[in-house]
Order: C-alpha cells, then structure tokens, then sequence
C-alpha cells in the first residue's frame, strides 16, 4: 500500500506517549505519506520539534502566529492540505477542548477549520478516560464523525493497569491507512 501524494497532519500532545509518533512517522513515511506536524506546546515538554522535524523531513508547526515563509494563514493552509488530521497521542483536555469547539492553539483551530477526516488516538490515566465528563467528550466528537482509535489496557506511565494506554503503532497506521484508502 503507498500513500503517495497523501497529506497527514500528526498532532502530538502532551502525554508520555509522544514518543510513539516518531514510530508512526517512520511508518507514514516509509508508505510515502507526506507527514507534517503540529506539536502542542505541551506536546514539546516530551518530544522536541528537532525529533518530528527529522523523521517526518518537514517544518514543525508550533505556534499559532508562527511567520510563514510564504504568505498564507498556518492554520487554515494546514487544513485545506490534509487529507486527515490524527491527533496522536490524544489528552483528556484535547478531547475536551475539540469537543467544545475551542480554537486556541493551532491544533485545535486547524482541526476546526478542516474538512479532511480527523482520528483522535487517546492516551490518558484510565480515571480520566473512564470520567464522565471525558465520555461525554469523546461521544460528541464521535456524533462530529470523528473516528477513534481505541486505547490499550495495559500499565500506564502511572503505575496503574487499566484502559488508556495509546493503541499499538501498527494500529494506529493501519487505521490512516484504512481512512485514506
């Protein structure tokens, strides 16, 4: 299967499980996915923008205001190019924030500006993720027609056993390979 000429738009938030989308850059890239990159600010706390920019051979995208190298508007060029939008690892307050219809960062508004299809792949403390309030979340998004990935049961980063590890790498580009073609 190739991607060729496909446009992805990873987001990486700031969970422990960041360091999964490097994996899954590789295996974008490798299937010839053109892969570009949206780091939240709290995303960079456990990955840097060197790391992404490196795999993925495309500018990081950080910043809101960020000054283009060519005249557009960052979050709105984003969103026109892709053909889907994967937030990878997906937190709690992203969830909360996308379900709310909160712009402010450019993930969220470029998510919100997107017509491409968008895959929200959570990874959170399984308390958060079984919260009512997070359930309620993700089921708005999902009314939206945006499709999960599940998370894994499995030992999280806190020590606990439970639901809320992010889904295996091979999963995850399974699924951007299903939606794409």
């Amino acid at each position: 299967m190739s991607l060729k000429g496909k446009n992805v738009i990873l987001g990486v938030c700031g969970a422990i499980a960041a360091y999964k989308a490097c994996d899954i850059i590789r295996a974008l890239v490798k299937l010839d996915a053109n892969v570009e990159c949206i780091l939240t600010k709290n995303g960079a706390e456990f990955i840097t923008p060197l790391t992404l920019r490196t795999l993925s051979k495309n500018e990081v995208r950080r910043e809101m205001f960020d000054e283009p190298e060519k005249w557009e508007i960052g979050h709105i060029s984003l969103a026109k190019k892709a053909d889907i939008i994967a937030v990878v690892p997906a937190t709690a307050d992203i969830i909360s924030r996308l379900a709310s219809g909160r712009a402010d960062d450019l993930l969220t508004s470029c998510v919100l500006a997107s017509k491409a299809k968008i895959m929200i792949c959570p990874s959170m403390n399984t308390g958060m993720l079984e919260h009512k309030a997070t359930q309620n979340n993700i089921n708005v998004l999902k009314s939206y027609g945006y499709k999960f990935v599940n998370p894994e049961s499995g030992e999280l980063a806190c020590g606990d056993i439970g639901d809320g590890r992010l889904a295996g790498v091979e999963t995850i580009v399974s699924e951007i390979v299903k939606e794409l073609s």
